[in-house]
């Protein structure tokens, strides 16, 4: 039976010396009438924190949404090695407030995806999100309803709702927007935590301090891949500069 926590594996070899985890050639997508991404090659480390940047409206989430699978590319290809379906977190903003959901329901809703809306949860199911719950520091809000968290809690409980679907790919829409320093260094060091235990993360994100602690970056302009590598080489005053100017 397939655990989600994974036991802690040595110590990984270089983000470029990586098995990809997913990879990408020609990738093109969008929406109808309005096309977003264009002709992507690029591949995902396996086993590392992955941070796509980009300036508003360059792609970021759309790519996110291809590699989850709930877009389908209009050319191109993408390729996954690994056996699960990815587990999708979306910006918080993307839960509304007003759904009369506690947080344990919030976190059993990441596995609808094994079981359905409708059937019962299992005792396995129980244990996962119980377990999900603990690593996120969260079991003692499980009753609370989920509009009443404050930011960094809500984002601890869509993370472990990704959890939940027990996926070797983790992808993020902003994790860290809105939070204060300390809940950003929480998800940050949470991260970092989830790959040593088997997890390859993606994270769309405007926080170039999350960016730089990532192990590779992907930087977008106007759906176009901009620069790929280390964040010391991808993310420097000269590229940003021209990425955040108008072309």
């Amino acid at each position: 039976m397939k655990t989600m926590f994974k036991t802690p594996r040595p110590s990984p070899a270089p983000t470029e010396e990586r098995t990809p985890r997913v990879r990408f050639t020609g990738l093109s997508a969008g929406y109808p009438g309005r096309p977003v991404l264009h002709q992507l090659d690029a591949h995902i480390p396996a086993l590392a924190v992955t941070a796509l940047v980009g300036p508003n409206g360059s792609g970021k989430s759309t790519l996110l949404g291809v590699l989850a699978g709930v877009i389908r590319p209009t050319a191109g290809a993408v390729h996954h090695a690994g056996d699960r379906s990815p587990a999708f977190v979306p910006q918080r903003g993307a839960v509304g407030d007003a759904l009369p959901l506690t947080v344990r329901q919030t976190v059993e809703m990441g596995r609808w995806g094994d079981r359905g809306p409708w059937r019962r949860p299992t005792r396995r199911d129980h244990a996962l999100v119980d377990t999900a719950l603990e690593r996120l520091g969260i079991g003692h809000l499980a009753a609370r309803q989920l509009g009443e968290l404050s930011g960094g809690q809500r984002q601890r409980a869509l993370i472990a709702q990704g959890l939940t679907q027990e996926s070797d790919l983790l992808l993020l829409d902003e994790p860290t927007t809105g939070l204060d320093p300390e809940a950003r260094e929480q998800i940050a060091a949470l991260l970092t935590e989830l790959v040593t235990d088997g997890v390859t993360v993606v994270q769309a994100t405007h926080d170039l301090g999350a960016a730089r602690s990532a192990d590779a970056c992907l930087l977008l302009r106007e759906g176009r891949l901009a620069a790929r590598g280390r964040p010391e080489r991808v993310i420097t005053t000269e590229t940003l500069t021209q990425i955040w100017q108008p072309a």
